[in-house]
């Protein structure tokens, strides 16, 4: 089989890139050494022009198996056959000091004697470029020959020969044994950490450990609890120890359905996910890594367009242009193409934006640190922006490219993004034109009742003037636009069960909604999915969410991995793993574990309960 199925990979991290580990031991993804590094392996992507990073055993009628070690990032992939069991493990090493970029392979024969094949085949800078092998100091530099000059060293404990710039080694261990491989970024200057390959066992431990003590930090004890860990471990992995910022997703052009056109680069910094990534870091007790977050986020206030709007994405660093290209060269995953690198969405006009960034800065102020005067002022000058703006019509949070429309959500979010100032304002005694943004506030609740209403469907609807319903109006309850009892949302709720809702699974839209400009078709958002689990949930419908929460939960793959999107037959479609549909997961598991808490009379383990106020 060329290509596997999107949900047959694990990932592992060290908080720079991600490389996505295929069942069959191939690592077929890595950009590298950041995450919006030009790819060295991308065989996910092409099989033939990508590149991949192979080590499996030779063994027939072989059976595969992948697991974590428990609460960590390091990937265990196992071999199951009567004539022999044997596994590789992969990590790549977390630095917190003078970090370096590594990633660690080791096979290990566990019973019988079993012969296995290592292929190492990188293709530089999206496999565009030509790279040099050379052998020195008993390891094998390969080092690029496009504009990006990486060069990255592979040592090994067994012989490699090299063919066509492809290392290759065949090699037999018994019982007990193992073969250890490392490749490394080369950095001028610096002195590789593995040229005696017993660090391996040092740096394995260390990983180990790091990743337990992280995990340990939370304070989630609830239910569901493993998922809710490895949700979290997910978004750490996500998140760039140099910037504070999380990418949406560590992979780009993966389809929303295969053999379409669907395939964007999720590989930057979205402002809507950085508001929700805060949200959930706070919620589980992460204030650190909410407070770089919160960094980032202050960071590109001060960088604000002259108008006084933000971009709605960045690159991790904060950097503005995000020119979308096409690789033309690789044929796409199954033939899905084009395959995109860059996005062109970042220039899109988004008014939800502001809502979900004054939400999480409003939650941080209160649940975190206070916010600083000069931090007020950039949002100051946000919020008045948002009173001049947000009757515009965008093109929300679906990014359409088939023409600008007045959205549900976008009006929604813009009056979050007043309600929070005002908060803020009220809260902190912050000098701001309280009775402008009163005014507008008040305005948009209203226009979104007497324009967005459909009294035929009993529902909220998509955008002015249209007729069908969109997910994303599950949000209006959890940021408290809308009573979660309130009979106009109980009877929207219900017409997304009529008109949206496969079974646990929540399509964003049906084929009537507002044209997103692309042909071919996609499957059902796992974000929404959650979203609609946790409406349930706030409703007091808690046996239907936990049963909708729960097969949610049987959705993810064999790791409690999730992509954007899942296919007809539950298939994993889209960029994996994503980050949207772990926070969403992790605000479902929070808020129904509480609310069964409370019903059973159980104290709230979390201290009471913790919601958007």
């Amino acid at each position: 089989m060329n290509y596997q199925p999107i949900e047959n990979y694990g990932i592992i991290g060290d908080l720079h890139s991600v490389a996505l580990v295929g069942m069959d031991g191939s690592i077929d993804f890595l950009s590298f050494p950041h995450f919006d590094s030009p790819t060295i392996f991308a065989a996910l992507l092409d099989h033939k022009k990508g590149g991949r990073f192979r080590i499996a055993p030779t063994l027939e009628n072989v059976r595969h198996k992948q697991m974590y070690l428990p609460d960590t990032n390091v990937l265990i992939t196992r071999f199951l056959s009567l004539d022999g069991l044997a596994e590789v493990s992969d990590f790549m090493p977390v630095e917190m000091v003078m970090p370096s970029h590594e990633l660690v392979r080791r096979a290990k024969c566990v019973r019988g004697e079993v012969k296995f094949e290592m292929v190492f085949q990188p293709r530089f800078d999206y496999g565009r470029a030509d790279h040099t092998v050379e052998e020195v100091d008993g390891a094998y530099v390969f080092a690029s020959q496009g504009e990006d000059k990486t060069t990255i060293r592979l040592r090994c404990s067994v012989p490699v020969r090299i063919v066509d710039g492809v290392g290759h080694s065949e090699f037999v261990l018994r019982a007990g044994e193992t073969a250890t491989f490392v490749m490394e970024e080369v950095i001028p200057g610096k002195a590789s950490d593995f040229r005696n390959l017993s660090h391996t066992v040092t740096a394995f431990k260390e990983t180990v450990n790091y990743w337990r003590g992280w995990v340990g930090r939370s304070n989630y004890k609830g239910r569901w609890l493993e998922m809710v860990n490895r949700s979290a471990l997910v978004l750490k992995l996500l998140t760039s120890q140099t910037h504070g910022s999380m990418v949406a997703a560590p992979t780009f052009g993966l389809p929303e359905h295969v053999g379409g056109e669907r395939n964007w680069d999720y590989r930057y910094s979205w402002i809507r996910d950085s508001a929700f990534s805060l949200y959930a870091l706070i919620r589980l007790g992460y204030t650190d890594e909410a407070g770089a977050y919160m960094h980032w986020i202050e960071d590109r206030c001060n960088d604000l367009n002259p108008d006084g709007s933000l971009q709605i994405m960045y690159a991790i660093d904060g950097s503005k242009r995000l020119e979308e290209t096409v690789l033309t060269h690789f044929e796409g995953y199954m033939g899905s193409s084009p395959v995109r690198i860059g996005n062109a969405a970042y220039d899109q006009l988004q008014l939800d934006i502001y809502g979900e960034l004054m939400d999480s800065v409003y939650l941080f102020d209160r649940y975190g640190a206070p916010i600083a005067h000069d931090l007020w002022a950039n949002l100051k000058r946000l919020i008045d922006w948002v009173c001049d703006n947000w009757q515009l019509p965008d093109e929300g949070i679906w990014e359409v490219r088939g023409g600008r429309k007045e959205f549900l959500y976008s009006r929604l979010m813009c009056w979050v993004a007043i309600d929070r100032g005002i908060r803020l304002a009220q809260s902190r005694s912050f000098p701001a034109p309280l009775s402008r943004w009163f005014e507008v506030r008040n305005t948009i609740y209203n226009e979104i009742f007497e324009h967005f209403w459909d009294d035929e469907k009993k529902a909220f609807i998509q955008y002015k003037n249209g007729n069908t319903l969109d997910a994303s109006c599950l949000i209006m309850p959890l940021v408290k636009f809308i009573s979660p009892t309130d009979p106009r949302w109980l009877s929207t709720l219900d017409a997304v069960r009529r008109e949206l809702v496969d079974d646990s699974l929540v399509f964003r839209y049906k084929d009537d909604a507002a044209s997103d400009g692309l042909t071919g078709e996609e499957g059902t958002f796992c974000m929404c999915s959650f979203w609609y689990v946790e409406c349930l949930a706030r409703a007091g419908r808690l046996d239907e969410s936990r049963l909708y929460f729960e097969k949610m939960l049987s959705y993810a793959n064999h790791l409690g991995l999730y992509a954007e999107e899942l296919g007809p037959c539950g298939e994993h479609l889209g960029n994996f793993p994503q980050a949207f549909t772990h926070l969403a997961l992790i605000s479902a598991a929070y808020d129904l574990d509480r609310r069964l808490n409370l019903k059973g009379g159980s104290p709230d383990p979390m201290g009471g309960p913790w919601t958007r106020k």
